[in-house]
């Protein structure tokens, strides 16, 4: 456990919430390697986290939070552009660095994913209802169709108690599955859409 990891855990005993994200720095937030916050691909501006749209053939750079959780409930409120594409990953297997076109670098978490879309717009959404917003992305498709148009901000929930997972958008549980949990940082998608994220909290299950 790191000092910081320890220092939240005394501060913010079991259920209470800790935010994430304080609205004006990349404090608590790497790149999803370890590495520093990647500013040309992520900016803090207007209380969120933005994931920029950036010319195609440049690295896309997942980040990831300084700590990990294991048994947890995360909020957190986002919105995308017209026909975007993000996520929100959890559970992490492994994460991975390679070459994009332009010699920078992608960089990737790989887990499960609460999947965020425009599903009105998004090509990859319109080929399968399990790559719609809220869905354990491309394995369990939402119960309902509950996400508001793109431009406007949503809330989702992720739940991950000992052997249960749930997804929650705008107040309707749409996902419900079982999975062990694990000790994971949360990893907000770089997918080349632009996409805010704000009022991203967390507390022990």
């Amino acid at each position: 456990m790191t000092r910081r990891s320890l220092v939240l855990a005394l501060l913010a005993p079991k259920g209470e919430w800790t935010s994430l994200f304080d609205g004006k720095t990349s404090g608590g937030w790497l790149e999803v390697t370890g590495g520093s916050f990647p500013s040309t691909t992520w900016r803090v501006e207007d209380g969120c986290l933005h994931s920029l749209k950036i010319s195609e053939g440049g690295g896309f750079q997942d980040i990831r939070t300084q700590d990990e959780f294991t048994e947890f409930e995360f909020e957190f409120e986002w919105k995308i552009e017209t026909g975007g594409n993000s996520g929100v990953k959890y559970l992490i297997d492994r994460v991975n660095r390679f070459a994009a076109k332009d010699g920078t670098a992608h960089a990737r978490g790989r887990g499960a994913e609460y999947q965020i879309a425009d599903d009105a717009a998004n090509p990859d959404a319109a080929k399968d209802p399990k790559r719609h917003c809220g869905a354990l992305y491309g394995k369990i498709a939402p119960a309902a169709d509950t996400a508001r148009r793109a431009g406007e901000f949503n809330q989702s929930k992720i739940v991950v108690a000992a052997s249960r997972v749930e997804h929650w958008l705008n107040g309707t549980k749409v996902v419900e599955y079982e999975s062990a949990a694990k000790r994971s940082p949360i990893v907000l998608q770089h997918h080349n859409s632009d996409t805010w994220f704000r009022n991203l909290r967390i507390r022990g299950m």
